[in-house]
């Protein structure tokens, strides 16, 4: 008779999310994430396949919880200018226990030029972030609150571009007055 899983998926994922983002996809091995997702090796290679097909599960959940926390930021904001400030500083203030940086702009740099698979993740989030970025400044310029002659295509493009570099930034400094300085300047272009 077959056994029952003794786990739930999503917590075991959200184990392997963590220890992923930590120290990346190349230096965390299959033993490790058994010890840290606290589940039998055969489990997971039942439940979830290899190590590859196990981190393209945590990318895909990776996504789903970073764009509800984007979507929530985005809906208590007050304005199309402060959605985007929000987008930059939930770069800047996360959980305590949370690994600084964005899994997804960390597999960008070690896995996107040799790995098809990852490379799309990343390709298609950058693309709907580009979109989020030029939603809000299109809404901003309907407001009146962005200048309408600023071109919102390439708008989106510079601020997808700022955010990323933010989410590599924060990984080499804890210094937030600099950080919240960078956001300052890089907000200055809708003035």
């Amino acid at each position: 008779m077959a056994r029952s899983k003794e786990f739930e998926i999503n917590t075991v994922l959200d184990k392997a999310m963590d220890l992923f983002w930590r120290q990346g996809y190349e230096k965390t091995s299959i033993q490790e994430l058994v010890t840290h997702m606290g589940i039998h090796r055969r489990s997971l290679y039942d439940t979830f396949g290899d190590k590859h097909d196990l981190f393209i599960d945590v990318m895909n959940r990776y996504k789903t919880t970073f764009e509800t926390k984007i979507n929530h930021r985005i809906r208590q904001s007050a304005s199309a200018k402060e959605g985007i400030r929000q987008l930059f500083e939930m770069t800047l203030y996360t959980e305590e226990d949370q690994p600084q940086g964005c899994l997804l702009v960390n597999s960008a740099v070690e896995l996107a030029m040799h790995d098809a698979i990852v490379a799309a993740i990343i390709h298609e989030e950058f693309l709907n972030t580009e979109k989020l970025f030029y939603n809000l400044l299109v809404s901003g310029q309907q407001s009146g609150e962005i200048p309408g002659h600023l071109n919102a295509a390439s708008l989106s493009l510079y601020f997808n571009n700022a955010w990323v570099g933010m989410r590599v930034l924060v990984k080499t400094t804890s210094d937030q007055e600099k950080l919240l300085s960078i956001i300052d300047t890089t907000l200055t272009i809708l003035d």
